[in-house]
C-alpha cells in the first residue's frame, strides 16, 4: 500500500522547476528573474547566457531544468514554451562571526534564496 499521488501544483500545459538553495540574496536574484519574466524560453536562455550578473548562472540552471521537465515529464512542445512565472523568495541564512578590535565581534550573514520558474506552453494564435 502506497501513498496516493500528490496533485500537480501547476496546470496541465505548464512545467515547474525550483532552485531551493541558491547562494546569494533574494534581491539580486530577483533582478535576474525580472529579465526573463514573460519571455519565450529560448530568448530567456539567451538573455541569461549573456548576462553579466553572477546570479544569472544559477537562474539559467533552474530554467534549463524547467524546460527539461516540460519536455520529458509533461510532453510539452519546447519551441512554444514561455516563462509564465519566475518568483524569488528567501531561504536559509548562514551566520558567521568576524573578530573585531577590543575583543568584540561582528555577525556576518550569508543568505540563500529560492527560485521558482514555471514555463507554459503558449497556444498558437
Amino acid at each position: 500500500m502506497s501513498k496516493p499521488k500528490s496533485p500537480r501544483r501547476v496546470a496541465d500545459n505548464e512545467a515547474l522547476a525550483v532552485g531551493t538553495q541558491i547562494r546569494g540574496s533574494a534581491q539580486k536574484l530577483n533582478l535576474v528573474a525580472g529579465l526573463i519574466r514573460g519571455k519565450k524560453a529560448e530568448d530567456a536562455m539567451n538573455i541569461l547566457s549573456f548576462s553579466k550578473k553572477g546570479m544569472a548562472v544559477e537562474a539559467k540552471k533552474v530554467l534549463a531544468s524547467a524546460i527539461a521537465n516540460a519536455e520529458n515529464n509533461h510532453n510539452l512542445d519546447v519551441d512554444a514554451l514561455v516563462v509564465a512565472e519566475a518568483s524569488v523568495g528567501k531561504s536559509i541564512t548562514m551566520k558567521r562571526w568576524h573578530a573585531r578590535g577590543r575583543g568584540k565581534s561582528t555577525q556576518i550573514l550569508k543568505p540563500f534564496s529560492r527560485l521558482r520558474i514555471v514555463v507554459r506552453e503558449a497556444e498558437e494564435a
